[in-house]
């Protein structure tokens, strides 16, 4: 059995003012190409497959789109499981759960073998069996979703807590209780090849510059050295950066996008994996996935840096760029500065700009200029922020700040 582990899609996600719809949506199409190439028989995608910044609407398109992408390969008996994570919406994960198994009522008894050709969602501790399309062997897949109050607190017992801290260890002991009482149940076979898909943050593994929209202080830490020695494959879900831990065939594949600036360095990518009969066959295997460039810019001299970053960047029309901006009154002209950026990097998602001062005091007596006061100075500033936008559209906003600014005046 042919298994492809990947995670954290995010999609319908956002990076400041730019919608990465295209860009993941392209991603999960590279990953239906490898399942293609690569004869996939499961599909292993270890939880945040939506984003949480996703609109209704949004949802709903891509649903609809990875329903265009993935029919093939779902026509072709290959099967999709997925679990949550915490960037999923539970409520709306959950009735899609409910929706899915009143279409197949019989499907969701821990232990029981699922029909190959479909897609299976898990938004609570979930055991299920898959058999080999060719030889018929099973295995075991056990999916984990992010450890929250509603998925794995039982009764009212544990909802009692007096910290966050307080809340995080029951969340741990509840994850480990659950993984527990999986492997103790009577149609879990030890010896049977068997996978374990979650979406948790393991102690031991690198976050990177950042844990994408999340501190540490909120995450739930679980322990997992015996993890490998439980299961022939561990993918997991919700760390960005790739990397294995303690074994080989225990590993987070990482995001199939860069996500946001602290992801610019990562390679990309899934991991494809081999069971049989006896358990894994070989070592995972990593396939590499394109990615957006992400990047800062910081522009210290418009002047000089302008032409020189046009020269340096003449195909950037594609990558996500934060621009970091310093000018000089009376030399540069910050809405030409901002012009002139934009034409270079039209995907930038983030900008700030600071005035250096450089040309020292001004020659005008402060006290006799009449210097701009604060309801002019909001104005411009967000004439100048609003640059982009349509004429209209930004006038309307200019108008209703206008007159929120009149009120505080009076």
């Amino acid at each position: 059995m042919r298994i492809l582990h990947t995670a954290d899609w995010h999609l319908g996600d956002r990076l400041g003012r730019i919608d990465r719809t295209d860009d993941l949506r392209k991603a999960v199409e590279r990953v239906a190409d490898c399942c293609k190439q690569e004869n996939v028989d499961v599909l292993l995608v270890a939880g945040d497959l939506f984003s949480e910044l996703a609109r209704p609407d949004g949802l709903r398109e891509t649903i609809r789109h990875w329903q265009g992408v993935f029919s093939p390969f779902l026509e072709a008996g290959g099967t999709i499981l997925t679990l949550t994570g915490n960037h999923d919406n539970e409520n709306f994960c959950q009735t899609l759960v409910s929706a899915m198994s009143l279409a197949s009522p019989t499907v969701g008894k821990p232990g029981e073998t699922v029909p190959p050709g479909r897609l299976y969602l898990a938004a609570g501790p979930t055991f299920l069996r898959l058999e080999d399309r060719m030889s018929g062997f099973p295995v075991q897949f056990v999916l984990m979703p992010y450890p929250t109050p509603h998925c794995f607190f039982r009764g009212e017992t544990g909802l009692k807590y007096g910290s966050p801290e307080e809340k995080n260890a029951l969340l741990v002991s509840a994850w480990a209780d659950s993984l527990r009482e999986i492997r103790a149940h009577p149609k879990y076979d030890p010896k049977a090849p068997s996978v374990l898909g979650a979406h948790v943050h393991v102690h031991g593994s690198t976050i990177g510059p950042s844990l994408f929209r999340i501190t540490t202080e909120e995450d739930v830490v679980v322990e997992g050295a015996e993890l490998p020695d439980q299961f022939d494959y561990v993918a997991l879900g919700h760390i960005h950066k790739p990397q294995w831990l303690g074994a080989s065939h225990m590993r987070y594949s990482g995001s199939i996008e860069r996500m946001d600036l602290g992801e610019q360095a990562d390679q990309k990518g899934v991991v494809l994996v081999e069971i049989g009969p006896d358990g894994r066959n070989g070592e995972p295997v990593v396939h590499s996935l394109p990615a957006t460039p992400i990047y800062e810019v910081v522009v210290l001299d418009p002047a000089e840096d302008i032409p020189r970053l046009r020269a340096e960047y003449p195909n950037a029309n594609t990558d996500l760029v934060n621009l970091q901006i310093r000018y000089t009154a009376g030399k540069d002209q910050l809405e030409d500065v901002l012009r002139d950026l934009d034409k270079i990097f039209p995907r930038w998602y983030a900008r700030d700009w600071k005035e250096t001062g450089a040309l020292g005091p001004s020659l005008v007596n402060p006290a006799a200029s009449g210097g701009k006061g604060f309801s002019e100075t909001v104005h411009e500033y967000l004439g100048q922020e609003l640059i982009q936008h349509d004429e209209a559209e930004r006038d309307a906003i200019l108008k209703i700040a206008d007159g929120l600014l009149k009120e505080m005046e009076n």
